[in-house]
């Protein structure tokens, strides 16, 4: 660059003013010589004033003097820098099992999609609204599973990752504490996947003639196990993964002081195990899966493949393909339905009719704050003592059976005596 350089003014030892030949403008540069380096930074004064000009070299003299005592970088770095930074500590992590491999690629994928957003902007101009235009464009530049809409869910996890990144950065001084976006994010309006009672009640009159209506036995026998398995997932509060390990040695059914049949699970998550108790329609729903299985041993799964297989995809093809023709396949928030929508009506639907929350999240096996957060929109009309208080007249859905609609998840043709004894043989 010194061949451009014009009008060329000594301040000090190592600060020079001076304009350049190779622009139209008059506007004039400083050079600082970086202290205990053999580099220099130049910067724009951005004035022609030679008076203001040299006031602002002074200035800029004195700040890169103040970065190198307190160890702030005086070259800035970009966005995308600090960011390949922060992933790298992250891979750290990871080596030091503090978190997984499946954890680390999930918030890498995460920060390349806020690279993406940022450019090679440079880390010191990114600010609080600059962290808070995220949302919106992503809404706008990305794409959900399969192409759709993408949910707030995602984005909201990315602006953490986001913010998280601003923070690495003002750990290693490359920015200040106060540039650190400290607003909250806000949750968004749109609920959880679950169904309404209306859209409950439709889908199960829907799923009789769609099982009839299947073209083959081998397609019949799949859409019988996945209704089955719909019901056994919105009467339990099951997670998919917990679903998809349940064995039958896992299933117990027993009665209480008052001569009530109820149903208690086993069930294993990620790492994790828990009970949780259904109501004596479970039995059924189970002993339907036992009758059409070709594995029904104790250690053998509850829900398998039509050959007796442990399967991996706990029937979401046969879900979507199920919700989709009867319309419920994306919910009134725009977002896509899947097995975990079920999930989401059993709380929703035990929180209408007024369990504790408390006891809702033994039985979900999380939190009350992840009940509070998620489910917070529902107002139960009264407490319940235990987990199944209430259920007997939970119908909102009356399947099989003859007679008004009542407020439950059951499909109506719960038969509990013969259930009980059925199981129970096994």
């Amino acid at each position: 660059m010194t061949a451009f350089i014009v009008d060329q003014q000594a301040l000090k030892p190592g600060l020079i003013i001076f304009r350049r030949s190779d622009v139209k403008h008059l506007n004039w540069y400083c050079r600082v010589k970086v202290p205990q380096e053999s580099r220099y930074k130049t910067i724009s004064l951005k004035t022609a004033n030679i008076a203001e000009a040299r006031d602002k070299a002074f200035d800029h003299d004195a700040d890169i003097r103040f970065r190198k005592k307190h160890d702030v970088p005086v070259f800035e770095k970009s966005f995308p820098e600090v960011a390949k930074e922060y992933v790298a500590r992250l891979k750290q992590s990871v080596d030091a099992g503090e978190i997984t491999n499946k954890l680390f690629k999930t918030k890498e994928s995460m920060v390349r999609s806020v690279i993406a957003y940022s450019g090679n902007m440079q880390i010191t101009l990114v600010n609080e609204e600059k962290w808070r235009g995220y949302a919106a464009w992503r809404k706008q530049n990305g794409k959900g599973i399969g192409g759709g809409q993408i949910k707030y869910g995602t984005i909201r996890r990315e602006l953490i990752e986001f913010r998280a990144v601003i923070k690495f950065a003002a750990e290693k001084n490359y920015i200040r504490e106060n540039q650190v976006p400290k607003s909250k994010i806000a949750r968004g309006t749109a609920r959880r996947e679950a169904f309404t009672p209306q859209e409950y009640r439709h889908l199960h009159t829907f799923a009789r003639s769609w099982i009839k209506k299947a073209p083959t036995a081998i397609t019949e026998w799949y859409r019988t196990m996945t209704y089955n398995f719909a019901l056994v997932m919105a009467n339990t509060g099951m997670r998919p993964t917990e679903a998809k390990n349940l064995r039958w040695r896992d299933v117990d059914v027993r009665v209480d002081k008052q001569e009530r049949t109820f149903v208690v699970l086993s069930v294993h998550g990620k790492n994790k195990a828990r009970e949780l108790v259904a109501a004596n329609n479970v039995a059924t729903y189970l002993e339907r899966v036992r009758e059409i299985s070709k594995a029904t041993k104790p250690e053998d799964f509850v829900f398998t493949t039509m050959e007796g297989k442990s399967t991996a995809t706990i029937y979401s093809q046969t879900i979507a393909s199920l919700l989709e023709e009867a319309g419920l396949l994306m919910s009134a928030a725009g977002t896509r339905r899947c097995s975990y929508c079920f999930r989401h009506t059993y709380a929703t639907f035990r929180l209408m009719e007024g369990i504790d929350v408390y006891f809702l999240a033994k039985q979900m096996g999380t939190s009350v704050k992840m009940i509070e957060d998620h489910y917070g929109h529902i107002t139960p009309s009264k407490n319940a003592e235990r987990i199944l208080e209430g259920v007997p007249g939970w119908e909102p859905a009356a399947f099989e059976g003859a007679g008004p609609v009542s407020a439950s998840v059951n499909d109506g043709g719960a038969e509990t005596a013969s259930s009980k004894s059925r199981l129970k043989a096994h």
